[in-house]
């Protein structure tokens, strides 16, 4: 644009059209804030025009949304076997029909939307999921699968409608749909039993409905406004719902709305009143409305999972207390410990589980040679324990020796049930911990050694008192060493079984690591009192289970042999991911991104950068846009900055988490880029096409632009579409095979 230059790009005033909602009304607010601005076109079109717009607009909408739900629902039952992930979220779909509680690391919604689909598609939540390659045979999981497939399949027109709104130019909605549509990526996640499709369509739905009220912001309080505000704020509680990644989403809304209220805050023309009113509102709809939905599925998550399952053990005892079916609900167990109880003790830090014990030694090099003693997350015969006096070997169950209550400051034994030896430490260093002492079983049939005396401390109790069931928080040290019995948390490599490593510290620090319960208490010569004054109330719970969640989520650590991936292969598609199959005769499935879509992407990030900052510099030094040019730089600087604010939010956290991580984490990431390469593409062609061409011609020239890159997307997704839908045959390195010549960098292993 010679012109441009020559004039200057000029400072511009950012003013918000009156009139009604929608493509004509404000534009969305940039990352930096203020919620106004649509694209100024010089010359506005007539009456019918603007319907011949609208036609097009439903139109194109249609076309692409029937497109996304055919490519989607493509071969939706291939391959009839368990892949992947649908390992777990289809297993726990399950346990939502049986009413089995179960423990996972992410939030309860998008595993009870897959369970309602299964059941009201006569999925009857008896397949097992047990590993990937399991054939479903006469099961029904087609529907689970085509719930994942529906919600996918929304992106496209999401997408469309999103850029619609922020461009408005239909030709960068329909780039935007291109792009989705014919990612390869996409197309894979969406097939099959798993959160990201539900994930990325809460995201999605609330990046609409946040950009469609901000459009509304020449009528606050109208009923659009109400409408669209409220919408975002449920698709929030759904984000967030789903995986807790969906807080960036919220954090992007977050911005959003600061930024508008603090714009609103500096117009003097509207009383703090109304800017009151404004806080409320958006304070209703954006924090009270998500919360109260979100605290919603977890009521709905807790009255359905009332079956004791295998998450049990990550929980307190007075929460196993509420599951019909484990041995603690209803029940009625001895009040006080006493000596030749059998007993179970649990650790009160979350998800470390119970004090327990196996035949298995600790390997050469690692401490002294002795049994193993570990904690479990599950309920075991090997978490067992009898309690004995330090200096007696009798059996405190025989009736002719009267009954004897374990005190606090007693010196005790505690006897593995099922290998006869004591629980036992020594100044050998632990396995996984420096500096803590090693724990082991050591002895026979109960004989062991002075290493094996633990006084037992009762918190917050004096010298005398009777440790109680499940109600004492208790510390075991070590009489020898001085040391306090607790639990790193660490996860034993498999000469450990994957258990967690126990220790005795000699820094004796009260930490809940090493805080203990007795849980499970049997002493056929006592009487037993209810456990049903034990159980939690729902904020309780509700607490206890996020603390749960958080600590798992951190726990989760790549294992031996385990595909991982790095965030900084993420947007090269340097490597993908194997769904299914590994040889010539499996069905073989490789999530993976078409690369001209995501490379595509990826030069637009950095040029979107690049034009965008000459821009936004140019205009603050004062430099005069021409009329032609100035809203289509606010598209640029507005619109595409919200969409870069969605990627970055997306996308850089991960670099600060020390969980493992995998490539289908940057989809969501991927779904802003895309978008953003739409908006950025549209409008570098029309500014070249304007610069370089008269009016008539310059039409041409962008539409031929636009359609290059459609025709593009497109026969890349002919070339990869077999790695989506699957193949059977020759590999790659092979000629015959569909994808040979195809493996443009080595990292790729399809």
């Amino acid at each position: 644009m010679p012109s441009a230059v020559g004039r200057g790009l000029a400072g511009f005033e950012l003013r918000p059209r009156k009139g009604r909602c929608g493509p004509q009304a404000a534009t969305a607010a940039g990352p930096e804030g203020v919620a106004e601005v649509a694209a100024r076109s010089p010359k506005q079109p007539a009456g019918g025009s603007r319907c011949f717009e609208a036609a097009c607009r439903w139109a194109l909408l249609a076309l692409v949304t029937l497109l996304s739900f055919a490519t989607r629902f493509h071969r939706l039952d291939q391959p009839p076997h368990v892949c992947w992930d649908e390992t777990h979220f289809g297993k726990m779909g399950s346990y939502y029909i049986n009413r089995t509680f179960f423990f996972d690391v992410h939030p309860p919604l998008g595993k009870m939307l897959i369970g309602l689909a299964g059941y009201l598609s006569g999925y009857d939540g008896t397949f097992m999921f047990q590993k990937p390659g399991d054939k479903y045979e006469h099961h029904s999981y087609v529907g689970m699968r085509g719930f994942c497939a529906f919600l996918g399949s929304l992106l496209v027109p999401l997408a469309y409608l999103t850029v619609l709104e922020l461009s408005r130019s239909l030709p960068a909605a329909l780039l935007a749909a291109a792009l989705l549509t014919f990612d390869t990526g996409c197309l894979t996640l969406s097939q099959y039993i798993l959160l990201d499709p539900i994930l990325m369509f809460f995201i999605m739905a609330a990046m609409l409905s946040m950009v469609k009220y901000n459009s509304c912001a020449a009528r606050p309080f109208s009923a659009p406004w109400w409408f669209w505000l409220s919408l975002t704020g449920i698709n929030l509680a759904g984000a967030l719902g789903v995986k807790f990644v969906g807080l960036f989403i919220i954090l992007q809304v977050g911005w959003n709305t600061v930024a508008d209220l603090w714009h609103l805050l500096g117009d003097l023309s509207l009383s703090l009143v109304t800017v009151g009113k404004h806080l409320a509102a958006r304070t209703l709809c954006l924090v009270v409305l998500p919360l109260a939905l979100y605290t919603a599925v977890y009521a709905a998550h807790f009255l359905v999972l009332s079956k004791s399952g295998p998450g049990d053990g990550f929980f307190s005892s007075a929460f196993q207390a509420r599951l019909s079916g484990n041995s603690l609900h209803n029940a009625s167990i001895p009040e006080y410990l006493a000596y030749g109880s059998v007993i179970t003790v649990k650790n009160l830090q979350m998800a470390i589980g119970y004090l327990h014990s196996h035949r298995h030694l600790y390997p050469e090099g690692i401490g002294a040679r002795q049994q193993q003693v570990t904690t479990y997350l599950h309920k075991d015969y090997n978490n067992l324990w009898i309690v004995k006096k330090h200096n007696i070997n009798s059996d405190h169950l025989d009736p002719s020796f009267p009954v004897e209550f374990v005190q606090h400051g007693d010196v005790i034994r505690l006897e593995h049930k099922e290998t006869s030896r004591n629980l036992h430490s020594h100044y050998h260093e632990a396995p996984l911990t420096q500096k803590h002492y090693q724990v082991t079983g050591y002895g026979i049939n109960g004989t062991g050694d002075s290493n094996d005396f633990w006084r037992i401390e009762v918190i917050n109790r004096k010298h005398g008192n009777r440790v109680k069931v499940l109600r004492s928080r208790i510390r075991l040290i070590h009489v020898v060493t001085g040391c306090v019995l607790g639990s790193s948390g660490k996860v034993l490599p498999k000469w450990g079984w994957e258990q967690v490593e126990v220790t005795c510290n000699p820094y004796l620090k009260e930490t809940l690591s090493s805080v203990w319960n007795v849980e499970d208490h049997i002493n056929p010569r006592l009487p037993n009192i209810s456990l049903d004054v034990l159980q939690p109330s729902f904020p309780e719970v509700l607490l206890e289970s996020h603390m749960v969640m958080i600590r798992g989520n951190s726990g989760l650590k790549p294992k031996d042999n385990e595909f991982t991936s790095k965030p900084w292969h993420w947007p090269v598609n340097y490597q993908g991911l194997r769904f299914s199959g590994v040889n010539d005769t499996d069905f073989r499935v490789y999530l993976l991104g078409n690369p001209v879509v995501w490379w595509l992407n990826l030069a637009s990030l950095a040029l979107y950068l690049l034009s965008g900052s000459i821009v936004a510099v140019a205009v603050q030094r004062g430099a005069r846009l021409p009329a032609e040019v100035e809203g289509l730089t606010q598209v640029l600087l507005r619109g595409g900055g919200q969409l870069l604010l969605g990627w970055v939010l997306h996308y850089f956290p991960f670099f600060l988490m020390g969980r493992v991580l995998y490539f289908h984490h940057y989809f969501p990431a991927m779904l802003f880029s895309s978008m953003l390469t739409a908006v950025l593409w549209d409008t570098l062609l029309r500014l070249c096409a304007w610069s370089l061409a008269p009016a008539p011609l310059a039409g041409s020239i962008h539409g031929l632009g636009v359609l290059s890159l459609l025709l593009g997307t497109a026969y890349s997704f002919y070339l990869f579409h077999p790695l989506a839908y699957g193949m059977v045959g020759p590999l790659a390195q092979d000629p015959r095979s569909p994808m040979a010549g195809l493996r443009w960098l080595e990292s790729w292993d399809f």
